[in-house]
């Protein structure tokens, strides 16, 4: 399996202070999957154009100008094996600069709104302010992309919540039924 985790934060992006969400889903992920995942990272600002670059990298997805090519040309064109999971953390609240869940839906081709209802309705028995999170999940090619908001307490239970999700849906990606 192949994840990558995506930071979304114009602070961590400048080195103003050290990425713990990330690196804690990177941990959670590494414990419960071992040598079965081969896992990424990247921290990236609040900005539309450089979520939607990193999204591109993580989803194998190269960009190619020219006329007449269609998206799977492209796909083929990628130069990099496109990530199973990409779970952001970061840009899911209501700040005016958050813009994570806009600028996932927008790469998706398929909302998975089961997904992020369970994680708003497992992380509100933890705290009232789950309900302000507006993390979004969808599917683009083979790819799952999820949303966690920002957090390290609320990575940890995501994460946890997704791990055996993760799994079933890498089996039916691959074909496998339900």
């Amino acid at each position: 399996m192949k994840a990558t985790v995506l930071t979304i934060s114009d602070r961590a992006s400048r080195g103003e202070y050290e990425d713990l969400s990330g690196t804690e889903i990177i941990r959670i992920l590494t414990d419960h999957f071992g040598d079965k995942l081969e896992c990424r990272s990247e921290i990236v600002p609040d900005e539309a154009e450089s979520i939607t670059a990193a999204l591109d990298r993580a989803g194998g997805v190269e960009k190619v100008t020219g006329i007449g090519f269609t998206a799977r040309d492209v796909h083929s064109m990628s130069t990099s094996e496109p990530a199973d999971f990409i779970i952001t953390t970061g840009g899911t609240g209501i700040g005016p600069r958050d813009i994570t869940p806009e600028t996932c839906r927008m790469w998706c081709e398929k909302e998975l709104p089961g997904v992020s209802e369970m994680l708003r309705a497992e992380s509100y028995k933890e705290t009232v302010s789950a309900v302000l999170s507006r993390g979004f999940a969808g599917l683009r090619d083979q790819t799952l992309v999820v949303n966690f908001p920002g957090s390290v307490k609320a990575v940890r239970l995501c994460t946890q919540l997704m791990l055996p999700v993760l799994e079933h849906a890498s089996a039916m990606m691959a074909g496998g039924g339900h």
